[in-house]
């Protein structure tokens, strides 16, 4: 098999609030709308991101997002109106999470500054 792509999806009630969380998440519009109930955006840092209509699974999905450093991020959120948690910090670094208008979960995460051996 030839994979030529691939997207993660998560699932929303709100087409329209899902659009405004995100387009303010990924700092621009989706790039694509494939078809009625769908979004896209592409090439987000390397991932491809669907959002699409489906109200009786929204809220179950999750996200992880890599950040270079976790302390600017929280504070372009904040800037947003967006909160995240606490912080926990562990051996592969530290993360932080917020939810979307559905209650998807994200989690932002900051590798260590030096790599982890084994």
């Amino acid at each position: 098999m030839r994979i030529q792509g691939i997207y993660a999806a998560l699932a929303t009630a709100s087409i329209d609030l899902a659009e405004k969380f995100y387009t303010q998440i990924f700092d621009r519009e989706p790039d694509d709308r494939p078809m009625d109930g769908l979004i896209q955006w592409r090439n987000v840092a390397g991932a491809n991101i669907q959002i699409f209509h489906d109200k009786e699974n929204a809220g179950s999905g999750r996200l992880t997002i890599v950040v270079p450093k976790l302390e600017n991020a929280r504070k372009s959120l904040d800037e947003l109106g967006m909160k995240l948690t606490s912080e926990l910090e562990g051996d592969y670094g530290r993360i932080a999470q917020l939810t979307d208008p559905d209650g998807n979960r994200i989690t932002l995460a900051e590798p260590p500054s030096r790599p982890f051996s084994t």
